[in-house]
């Protein structure tokens, strides 16, 4: 019902007024009831709090005075005034009235102002000892404990609130930055790849016009090589494409995943591609099994893109709990030769930074060998 804040401040203003004019006017009428005694000056104070809370309940623009130390400050001392001087013999005005000084206390101030309102009540109460003073003060007392101890849980919970915050910023920075680099990998794989067939093939086309006109047997033969260009484009295209979709997780089965990424490169690149598991079943953290997808899917794509590669074998298996994936092909390999681990890699300023950056948040590890000429391997170990 009042899962805005806004709305459940508002409501606990209304609250909080209607409160203070109900004690208003039960303490005015404490005193004009009053037999026996001269309540003039108390009487006017008494009218004068009252007054202060019809007005408070009736006007908005006081929300400001009512949550501040000043009228925390005003209302205290009218109780402490009226619970020593004034007709409340039964001490049943002056607990209301000091329960409602406790949750406003709480609700509008620290934990240090609570302490003190209480101190000065109970030491107040115990010099003047008024009429029913004995159950003042141990209302005061057990109520004033309790309120202290909720003000300094509120302020360890805002203090919480405030820090859950921050990091909600921090992770939304982190998430847009992700986003970016994202974006940034997909325009340059599509500009790298399908893009620069594309041209390519407007290149040649253009050159096939005119080649027709002088030799159309030659013509011919060009026809048939951009028909070929032409296959390999869709080919480009649907891998391209398809590494942009989700990847197809299955939470309680990562090896039958594996084994769907694998079966699509082959399908879509016409590179051999073998999948091994001695594994029938493999269950890790649904977040973990996604990372391992994506990490799959690109190393992947980086073969199909850079290696010109004609075989590919996909390893994955379970040693006690950690999970390990290897990718072999026979391509050209990477620009350096050797293997490295992911400490060496970013040193060194070498390998697929994407990758890295996924192994490093599983909290994995990753090498890479590079054989020149001969081919590549990966491996990523993470936890179960």
């Amino acid at each position: 019902m009042f899962s805005d804040p806004v709305a459940l401040a508002q409501e606990w203003r209304r609250m909080r007024n209607v409160l203070r004019a109900i004690i208003g006017l039960a303490c005015l009428y404490a005193e004009v009831s009053a037999v026996g005694r001269d309540p003039t000056v108390l009487l006017l104070f008494a009218l004068v709090f009252a007054t202060y809370g019809m007005v408070a309940l009736l006007w908005r623009k006081m929300d400001a005075i009512q949550g501040s130390i000043t009228g925390l400050f005003f209302e205290a001392v009218f109780f402490i005034v009226f619970s020593a001087y004034g007709s409340d013999s039964g001490s049943w005005v002056g607990s209301f009235f000091f329960l409602y000084l406790m949750m406003a206390a709480v609700v509008n101030h620290d934990w240090g102002d609570v302490f003190i309102l209480v101190g000065v009540s109970l030491g107040f109460l115990g010099i003047v000892r008024p009429l029913g003073a004995d159950v003042l003060r141990r209302v005061v007392l057990i109520t004033g404990l309790l309120g202290c101890v909720a003000a300094f849980q509120r302020r360890k919970l805002q203090q919480w609130l405030a820090d859950s915050a921050r990091r909600e910023e921090g992770l939304q920075a982190d998430a847009e930055k992700a986003r970016d680099l994202e974006r940034q990998r997909i325009a340059g794989d599509f500009h790298d790849g399908p893009l620069q067939t594309f041209i390519a093939m407007q290149v040649r086309l253009d050159i096939l016009g005119t080649l027709m006109k002088r030799d159309p047997a030659t013509g011919m033969a060009d026809l048939k090589e951009l028909q070929e260009l032409s296959r390999t484009i869709v080919s480009d295209v649907r891998s391209f494409l398809r590494s942009m979709r989700p990847a197809e997780v299955d939470p309680s089965d990562l090896v039958a995943s594996v084994r769907r990424i694998v079966e699509y490169f082959q399908k879509d690149t016409r590179v051999s591609a073998r999948f091994v598991c001695p594994e029938t079943s493999i269950k890790v953290m649904p977040e973990s099994s996604h990372e391992v997808l994506q990490i799959l899917r690109e190393a992947l794509h980086n073969i199909q893109k850079h290696s010109k590669a004609s075989r590919v074998v996909v390893s994955l298996e379970q040693n006690g709990k950690t999970v390990e994936l290897a990718i072999d092909d026979d391509g050209s390999g990477f620009t350096f030769s050797g293997c490295f681990n992911l400490d060496e890699l970013d040193l060194l300023r070498l390998g697929p930074a994407s990758i890295k950056r996924r192994v490093r948040s599983l909290g994995g590890e990753l090498s890479i060998e590079s054989r020149p000429g001969h081919g590549a391997g990966l491996k990523i170990r993470i936890p179960g």
